[in-house]
């Protein structure tokens, strides 16, 4: 990729859900190598913002443009964002009954080696089990010997949940991991095993959204950019010192500065 070309653009983006508008001429330029944080007060756009870039079929694009490495994905399916190297880690990861941990890795493997992603590890499905069992094990994801025969998620916890979220990033080694709210549901230790993992992750090829609450994950993944959405549009943008002011006096001085 040319490395004057963001990884993803946004240009004056319009979206509804129904009859309701939920992005506003949302503007966002995301460049190799860097971690952009999006924060803002609940019903503010977030965690559509994600579904869209990954092209859930609920929303609706009225006005805009979104180009990954350059290219438009408006018209892409999710499968194909995916396999162009586009990751999200949900909100709400749910259970897949019948759908056992090793025929879900066998597959991710199997829809992506022979495209655009470059699996970290390599093109042999054994090579991929093992670094999955491995990183899992990094995670601290309850892993005995009958992980690959458990459904996926299937009695984990919520922040276990959030822990296999990125072990299938790690699994997949997308160019650009969206990771909504990967902070809820972890405890401080879970927190601090993510954060590592993550930071071990990020390189100069790679690009990283943080969609979060908190101060608390990014004082362990530290953001390039952090951007305030509210009212489905960017409203302003700037470093950590931004989500400290946050923390003490919310968002509401916000709207005044707008």
């Amino acid at each position: 990729m040319n490395k004057n070309i963001p990884i993803l653009e946004i240009e004056n983006l319009k979206a509804s859900v129904g009859s309701t508008e939920v992005l506003k001429n949302l503007n966002l330029k995301i460049n190799k190598g860097e971690i952009h944080a999006i924060m803002g007060p609940n019903g503010s756009g977030k965690s559509t913002f994600s579904k869209i870039i990954a092209g859930h079929p609920n929303y609706k694009i009225n006005n805009g443009e979104i180009f990954f490495k350059g290219k438009s994905i408006l018209d892409l399916e999710p499968d194909e964002r995916a396999r162009l190297g586009i990751f999200l880690a949900f909100q709400y990861p749910i259970e897949l009954p019948g759908v056992t941990n090793d025929s879900f890795f066998e597959f991710i493997h199997r829809s992506h080696k022979d495209n655009s992603v470059n699996l970290s590890c390599g093109d042999n499905w054994i090579d991929m089990l093992n670094l999955v069992f491995q990183t899992a094990q990094i995670l601290e994801l309850p892993i005995n010997d009958d992980f690959g025969e458990r459904c996926v998620n299937e009695g984990f916890s919520g922040g276990e949940k959030k822990r296999n979220e990125i072990l299938q990033m790690l699994a997949l080694d997308s160019e650009l991991s969206i990771l909504d709210e990967i902070d809820s549901g972890l405890d401080i230790d879970g927190l601090k095993i993510v954060s590592k993992v993550i930071n071990n992750f990020m390189n100069e090829n790679k690009a990283i959204i943080l969609i979060t609450h908190y101060q608390r994950l990014l004082d362990y993944v530290k953001p390039t950019y952090v951007h305030i959405l509210q009212d489905g549009k960017i409203i302003k943008t700037g470093n950590l010192e931004l989500v400290k002011e946050i923390e003490l006096k919310g968002y509401d001085w916000l709207k005044e500065s707008v």
